[in-house]
């Protein structure tokens, strides 16, 4: 499986959903003009990435199935 190029693609989709959703914690927790300026885009960027993700593990699911 670590093998399949499709599966190290999903799991690097995961790891930047992860990122994003660490990065936008911390300019929560940071607060400020800091939280004010990018943490409705670093959310709107998880949602995009965890669409992508989510994409591709179903991708990743139905080639297997196959």
């Amino acid at each position: 499986m670590f093998q399949d190029p499709l599966f190290l693609v999903v799991a690097a989709a995961m790891l930047a959903v992860v990122a994003i959703l660490l990065f936008g914690i911390g300019s929560f927790a940071k607060g400020g003009a800091f939280n004010r300026k990018y943490a409705n885009k670093a959310m709107r960027w998880r949602i995009i990435a965890q669409f992508v993700a989510v994409m591709l593990i179903l991708l990743f699911v139905w080639i297997r199935r196959n």
